[in-house]
């Protein structure tokens, strides 16, 4: 009698994670159908420490202004990692704009290593909501070092493809004016970066009012990227904007970071788009 209800109950719980597997078999199918298929090209941007979600509102007024306005979802990560959603994107939407910032948004190596591996699952659940697989990414200041971070830990290119990296005054060796003193995280990313993506195009944009820095971040900190990023990826470039916006704060709104962001990122990315 004992084995008898031993065998029954073995095979109600066979026949129950059949069910439930087959059920989760399926789901996970018509995820990577609707991921496969999507035609949505984003561009996410990261805001440097101390800056919060509107950060880049005034270039989005200006890259809107001037044609077919892209839709603006804002997402704010918690410490705890929950997620809050502000703004919403248009269902024939093609490319629209997304901002992920976050609650500890706070200047140091620790606190940029949190919001990269925060970074990485706000990027999993935008996809789980979205179903989108390929997207360009803009970083300004430490938001810059968050992307680097993420694409050298925690990006896997069997769940996204990203064509196209730039960052906006990005310190890649904190506020060191020399490229002879190099950080302790300088030297973790140079050691990291087998692991970025080898088909990436890199863009570092550097701000100045003198040549020498943007008022915050000397300009040598900037090019330190290219121990990072040069030979690595499939492309990388330094360019540095000068005049009106050059400032640090003010390099999102630099009318030369506009057209940088409208000729090498939205621009390419509707060419892709008209292809699939």
């Amino acid at each position: 009698m004992r084995n008898k209800f031993i065998l029954t109950v073995s095979l109600m719980l066979i026949i129950a994670l059949g069910f439930y597997g087959q059920h989760w078999v399926a789901k996970t199918t018509t995820s990577q159908a609707k991921i496969q298929n999507s035609r949505m090209v984003p561009t996410i941007f990261v805001p440097g420490s101390e800056a919060t979600i509107n950060r880049f509102d005034d270039l989005f007024a200006t890259i809107n202004a001037k044609g077919a306005p892209h839709s603006v979802l804002k997402v704010q990560v918690s410490t705890s990692g929950q997620l809050t959603f502000l703004g919403s994107i248009n269902a024939n939407d093609r490319q629209p704009f997304i901002v992920i910032g976050f609650e500890d948004n706070q200047d140091g190596y620790d606190h940029i290593k949190k919001q990269a591996s925060w970074l990485g699952k706000a990027l999993d659940t935008l996809q789980d909501r979205y179903h989108f697989q390929t997207f360009s990414a803009v970083g300004h200041s430490n938001g810059g070092l968050d992307w680097t971070i993420y694409l050298e830990k925690y990006h896997a290119d069997d769940d996204f493809n990203i064509p196209i990296l730039m960052t906006l005054g990005t310190p890649f060796n904190f506020s060191e004016s020399s490229l002879q003193r190099r950080t302790e995280m300088l030297n973790d990313l140079i050691s990291g970066n087998n692991q970025l993506p080898k088909d990436l195009t890199m863009y570092s944009v550097a701000g100045t009012e003198d040549y020498t820095d943007d008022g915050i971040v000397p300009v040598q900190s900037v090019i330190a990227g290219k121990y990072i990023y040069q030979k690595a990826v499939k492309s990388y470039t330094q360019i540095t904007v000068s005049g009106d916006n050059a400032q640090h704060s003010s390099l999102p709104e630099n009318p030369e970071v506009v057209s940088l962001i409208e000729s090498n990122i939205l621009k390419p990315l509707a060419r892709s788009d008209r292809k699939q």
